[in-house]
């Protein structure tokens, strides 16, 4: 039975790594960002890196169910200090929220 997807919320992200804390950053996302999000009903869906051109050197995609769960994050205390604390190793965080469907979105 295939998923109704009608509903989901994608949240992209884009940033610059800064090449000198790349280990420590993955150390974060790994140990606090992505934790905080499931927690929060939030699933990472894809994560890209850009080896070429302009473009911010990482986009990365998560998903939730539905609107409401989507943008309680982002209201909420927890979201901002984890992007306080993901801009230790990282320039140009930018995000937006667009309703979700399979595939590359920017």
């Amino acid at each position: 039975m295939a998923i109704d997807t009608r509903n989901f919320t994608k949240l992209i992200m884009s940033y610059d790594v800064d090449p000198r804390q790349v280990q420590e950053y993955y150390q974060f996302i790994m140990s606090s960002y992505l934790p905080m999000m499931q927690k929060r009903g939030i699933e990472m869906t894809e994560a890209w890196t850009v080896a070429y051109g302009e473009a911010p050197n990482r986009q990365i995609g998560f998903v939730s169910r539905d609107r409401d769960t989507m943008f309680e994050l982002l209201d909420s205390d927890a979201w901002a200090t984890l992007n306080e604390q993901l801009e230790a190793f990282v320039t140009d965080l930018d995000y937006k929220v667009v309703p979700y469907r399979e595939g590359f979105q920017f």
